[in-house]
């Protein structure tokens, strides 16, 4: 199983992209399919469970054996009828279970979905397997029943969304241009920034030359420049820490809200907050190691803090200054989980603060993108770059086996038949 996996290049597409060949080497106790679609305003899980319901069971079933696993569950959120009805279809009497996640945000975030579904929480530093469960996204599920029908990763499900002509959701083979998908959506309506990936941990591109789709691409959405969103993904870090040192109250509502820090993991932005404002990393004292299990899920920022400050950032500036001086996270949970269920943040409240539910429109499969020319990066996944295998001129079929990996890695495949035009260190370009 593990090298037919391998063979095909398959690895996290929720955004991680860790290898799956070696992320199942392991044995466990659960495992779950995450088809939660945790970011507002997309819909690839949506299409892929509506539309491989049974496959995706066919291949939990078969990965829960090769784990060991007592249990196999796929979890949606519960008002998506439509998923709920074809899962419940294609489970019939299989032992895989379904749990409906409530729509709140970040439901789909792996940490707060296993300990929803088992009650365990993942300690700060530590990994799913700590507390026996692997978790893989519906989209790379999908693609192990492919592979172990000896079909390799050459395509992505795309949500094309937000202010567009024709929002839509599409099949993509990897390496087309991410403005070729944003004209087949009928191009960005008004003065649009794109965010590539979900509305709050997408980044923002100010213009797409050279963004390509890759294995672990789940969206593209344009949204006017004026989006109070944008504003806060945009903001300068010197003026945040000045902002921080003026106008932050202490009133910890980040904290409060804050998804790990109620499942027990002391993540506590509004000390990180007054530490960087005081120009002292150490004030944070023995705290300072639940910044490590901050998701940048963004509700400290988008959602908590009244004052349109950037916990979040702040976080992330902690953390890295952590990293730099060596430090390095200690397992553990802090507390016992305080309050989860009154902090779930319904999503609609959330599309409704940041101006983004007018978006919120239906994004029908609209086939597969036609393209001409892509260019196929040789990093799409964690560890190393891939070395390529073809060479300029040489004609490839779609499927073929283009680049492998030197260490961690995951091979890549040619996403449409034509002739390599261009070979780099980074990237192969094939057109037709």
């Amino acid at each position: 199983m593990l090298d037919r996996i391998f063979a095909a290049g398959v690895v996290g597409a929720g955004g991680a992209g860790f290898p799956t060949h070696v992320k199942y080497k392991t044995q466990a106790e659960v495992f779950i399919v995450n088809a939660i679609e945790c970011e507002p305003l997309l819909r690839t899980d949506r299409y892929i469970v509506e539309t491989y319901a049974p496959q995706i069971v066919e291949a939990a079933l078969q990965i829960k054996a090769h784990l060991g696993a007592k249990r196999a569950v796929v979890a949606v959120k519960a008002h998506n009828a439509s998923m709920v009805d074809a899962l419940r279809r294609a489970v019939g009497e299989a032992e895989v279970e379904i749990y409906l996640s409530p729509s709140v945000y970040p439901a789909g975030d792996e940490q707060n979905l296993i300990y929803c579904i088992t009650g365990r929480v993942v300690p700060t530093g530590g990994l799913p397997l700590d507390v026996g469960c692997v978790v893989s996204n519906a989209a790379t599920v999908y693609q192990v029943y492919e592979a172990l029908h000896g079909r390799p990763v050459t395509d992505k499900i795309v949500t094309i969304g937000g202010a567009v002509a024709r929002p839509m959701t599409v099949c993509a083979p990897i390496g087309t241009a991410l403005s070729d998908l944003l004209a087949l959506a009928g191009g960005a309506v008004g003065d649009c920034v794109s965010i590539i990936g979900g509305p709050l941990m997408g980044r923002v591109a100010e213009h797409l030359d050279g963004e390509v789709v890759t294995k672990t691409t789940g969206g593209l959405l344009a949204l006017p420049r004026e989006v109070a969103l944008l504003h806060r993904k945009e903001a300068e870090l010197s003026r945040e820490v000045k902002m921080a040192r003026a106008v932050c109250c202490q009133c910890s509502m980040c904290t409060q809200m804050c998804p790990r820090n109620a499942m027990g993991l002391n993540v506590q932005p509004h000390k990180v907050m007054r530490a960087l404002a005081a120009g002292s990393c150490a004030l944070i004292g023995p705290e300072a190691n639940g910044v490590w299990s901050c998701c940048d899920c963004g509700i400290c920022t988008d959602f908590a803090c009244n004052f349109g400050l950037h916990p979040s950032k702040m976080m992330q500036v902690y953390k890295g200054r952590m990293r730099e001086s060596g430090v390095k996270p200690v397992k553990e949970v802090r507390h016992a989980p305080q309050g989860f269920e009154n902090k779930r943040l319904p999503t609609s409240r959330l599309m409704g603060r940041l101006d983004l539910s007018r978006y919120d429109a239906d994004a029908p499969f609209a086939g597969t993108a036609e393209v001409q020319r892509v260019q196929i990066p040789l990093k799409m996944h964690a560890g190393g770059p891939c070395k390529s295998v073809v060479s300029v001129g040489e004609a490839v079929q779609k499927g073929q086996l283009i680049a492998r990996p030197e260490g961690l890695g995951a091979n890549i495949h040619a996403s449409i038949a034509g002739t390599v035009a261009a070979v780099t260190a980074q990237t192969i370009e094939i057109r037709t």
